[in-house]
């Protein structure tokens, strides 16, 4: 798998790129800033990129947006983004063209090696992840018109586990419920979401940012 690294910290960028080479990825470029990220993904048309939010010269959201500007020039390019705190006012813009093989993941996620390229592995699938924290955060800022009021408990556990971007077989073994059980909850969810089937949208990732503005 053909991977981007964008982080100013050279410790853990340096670290990133080992860890992906000792388990068979290949770099394609490593860089610091935002703009550089853009080229590189551009250039290079990775499998996947993993971004730091935080990035020169202010440290504050310069890696998101050229994130979203990357996905911008580079359609469904993928990206798992990496940040130190939960900044949940950016899962908008991470989700907004409803293209999917999108990631947010706190670093301290990092020491948990196979968790971690597992979530490179599903991103670059086209896949969505989510770190449990941040949805964790998510649900305490829910609108009292959100649409998940109208869900059964079940429901709204079903699609927190999507929104982690657990699969059906995955979402089944944790609720300890039948795979069909899934598949019909995830069916009610779409409906209520006034979600049709749409060859050209991925209801799965409209069903998650639809939980994630809420």
């Amino acid at each position: 798998m053909r991977v981007v690294v964008a982080d100013d910290a050279v410790l853990l960028r340096e670290g990133l790129i080992r860890l992906l080479t000792e388990n068979g990825h290949d770099v394609v470029a490593a860089v610091g800033d935002g703009p550089s990220l853009v080229r590189a993904i551009e250039e290079h048309r990775p499998d996947v990129s993993v971004v730091d939010v935080r990035m020169p010269p202010s440290h504050t959201d310069e890696g998101l947006r050229a994130a979203v500007e990357a996905r911008r020039r580079v359609p469904r390019s993928p990206v798992l983004v990496l940040s130190q705190y939960v900044e949940v006012s950016y899962a908008d813009d991470l989700l907004a063209d409803g293209a999917g093989a999108i990631g947010y993941l706190l670093k301290d996620r990092v020491a948990a090696i196979d968790d971690f390229l597992d979530a490179v592995h599903r991103v670059a699938s086209g896949g969505t992840v989510f770190d449990p924290d941040v949805v964790g955060q998510l649900l305490v800022r829910r609108r009292r018109d959100d649409p998940l009021r109208q869900m059964t408990e079940r429901e709204q556990a079903v699609l927190a586990l999507m929104a982690e971007g657990r699969s059906n077989t995955s979402i089944a073994r944790t609720l300890m419920i039948s795979h069909g059980a899934v598949e019909k909850h995830i069916g009610s969810i779409f409906a209520k979401l006034t979600l049709p089937p749409d060859h050209e949208q991925n209801r799965r990732v409209l069903a998650v940012l639809a939980y994630l503005r809420c």
